[in-house]
């Protein structure tokens, strides 16, 4: 295959992804085009070449950031180089330690198994990302939140049961109430009352609705305590205490984040008041000169001891004034780069779940949501469904028009599923030519859904190359509350799909 041809085919496929036509788009497709025909092109080839002349560390860093070509590359190095700092860098990577070590101290005192092994994990992960001050403050947020946190009243169940200081959830779960013989009322008064002060969050404002309620039923009704019922409400409380407390400390981080950037407003304007706050202090002391004569002994030397101190915050106070005019100019620049950095990390995360090739949710994202509807089920008892969607003989039409062909099919089909669902479902790519939507609807309304997709797929023309191409789609539907579990649910319409396919495929199941 010629250049020529690869640079038509190029543009083809750029017009019918409908991509904008940058230069480094275009660049991108024509290499993925040259090296599909297997066409050499120098060009397209910087990444690797460079890479290879690199150390093995910047080589894997490389990797890891997915540079794909080489205007990425340079920016890339060049960001390396901005931060090669050995005295700056060995000082941060210190502070980042320690900040580490006090995060995950605090994290572990919240009773909550997982919290604990996140806070682990962040002491391994914790990258470069922010200024000594900065740290320094969080480090100093972090303490604070240690100083004043206190679990003693945990003590006061280990009367009902083993008390596991690291796994609230663990200790609440392992009570065990009993009713003596002839014992009053009272017997369970008292607990109540320590299980209602165990359900106030530690860190949140207030309670969730659910919570006051079974909080007020416990002070009403002490001898609730001994139903079944009550456990299962207990576990349901103390989620979503974890809960409401996991949220309250991303909220005191933000609002630390927020406090930083008054923080750095604040330095620029002591850098531009340093040299009043010197004139000051030379006032200080020619007035403490004025009032050595004729002054008893105590006072001479409490006027020594103020004029000793007043010098050296002279000498400090200039020496302050200077040092921060050097840096304001690596603060500012330090700061570009966070929020640079920042950019990155949130595209980054919005790339995590989303499918490159259709832009629907990739499986890992709707697993997410689908914990959530199964929470929201197990704690409300909302039911839900889910359609198993799946595109009939693709195999067929991969190896009859292409690949190529194949995806745009998947991109067209993508869009009709998003055109057809409502903004309380949720629609993503499970695998392959396979697609799956939770919806918020019972099994009759799931059906209705997947008729409409079905439907849709079967009127729309599917165009490649002046070719059209003939699709339809299987589907499978079942409703949560058919089911005893979220797993059995998945594989109930799961075996509804396979079902539709066995039937002769373009239908939806159960009919």
């Amino acid at each position: 295959m010629t250049i020529h041809q690869i640079v038509r085919n190029t543009v083809e496929r750029l017009k019918n992804e409908g991509k904008t036509w940058t230069p480094d788009v275009y660049a991108e497709v024509f290499c993925a085009e040259a090296k599909k025909a297997g066409v050499a092109v120098e060009d397209c080839s910087g990444v690797e070449r460079y890479t290879a002349l690199l150390d093995k560390k910047t080589a894997d860093e490389i990797k890891l950031y997915r540079v794909k070509t080489t205007a990425e590359l340079i920016r890339f190095l060049i960001s390396k180089m901005s931060r090669l700092n050995p005295t700056e860098a060995s000082a941060l990577v210190e502070m980042l330690s320690s900040l580490a070590k006090q995060m995950a101290k605090s994290v572990e005192m919240l009773h909550n198994a997982e919290a604990a092994a996140l806070a682990r994990k962040t002491v391994a992960v914790l990258d470069e990302r922010g200024g000594a001050t900065q740290i320094d403050l969080l480090k100093q947020a972090w303490s604070n939140f240690l100083s004043i946190y206190d679990d003693t009243y945990l003590m006061k169940l280990a009367e009902f049961g083993p008390v596991d200081t690291s796994n609230l959830r663990r200790t609440i779960e392992g009570l065990r109430f009993s009713r003596a013989k002839g014992a009053g009322e009272a017997d369970y008064t008292s607990v109540a009352q320590l299980v209602v002060a165990s359900l106030l969050p530690s860190i949140a404002p207030k309670m969730d609705d659910a919570t006051l309620r079974l909080s007020q039923k416990l002070k009403n009704s002490p001898e609730f305590l001994a139903s079944a019922e009550c456990e299962k409400e207990l576990k349901a409380a103390i989620a979503m205490r974890i809960a409401l407390d996991k949220r309250s400390v991303e909220e005191m981080v933000h609002t630390l984040d927020r406090l930083l950037g008054k923080l750095s407003a604040q330095l620029i304007e002591l850098i531009e008041r340093s040299e009043n706050s010197t004139a000051e202090i030379r006032d200080v002391k020619r007035d403490l000169e004025a009032l050595e004569a004729d002054k008893p002994a105590d006072f001479k030397t409490a006027h020594k001891r103020l004029y000793t101190i007043a010098t050296a915050l002279e000498e400090k106070v200039e020496v302050l004034g200077k040092d921060l005019k050097i840096h304001n100019d690596k603060v500012e620049r330090m700061g570009k780069k966070i929020a640079a950095l920042e950019a990155e990390l949130a595209e980054a995360q919005q790339a995590s779940r989303e499918d490159f090739l259709t832009k629907l949710f990739n499986k890992r994202a709707v697993s997410e949501f689908l914990s959530l509807k199964e929470a929201e089920y197990e704690r409300h008892g909302r039911s839900y469904s889910i359609a198993m969607l799946d595109l009939d003989h693709f195999k067929q039409i991969n190896d009859t028009y292409g690949h190529e062909a194949g995806d745009a099919v998947l991109i067209a089909f993508a869009k009709i599923l998003k055109e057809e669902a409502r903004g309380t479902d949720t629609v993503g790519r499970y695998g392959g030519e396979e697609f799956i939507a939770i919806l918020d609807t019972d099994l009759e309304g799931a059906k209705i859904f997947g008729e409409k997709i079905r439907a849709h797929v079967e009127q729309a023309h599917f165009m490649y190359q002046n070719h059209r191409i003939e699709v339809s789609v299987s589907i499978g539907v079942a409703e949560r509350s058919e089911f005893e579990s979220e797993k059995a649910l998945f594989k109930g319409a799961d075996a509804r799909l396979y079902d539709a396919k066995h039937k002769g495929r373009n239908r939806v199941e159960p009919a």
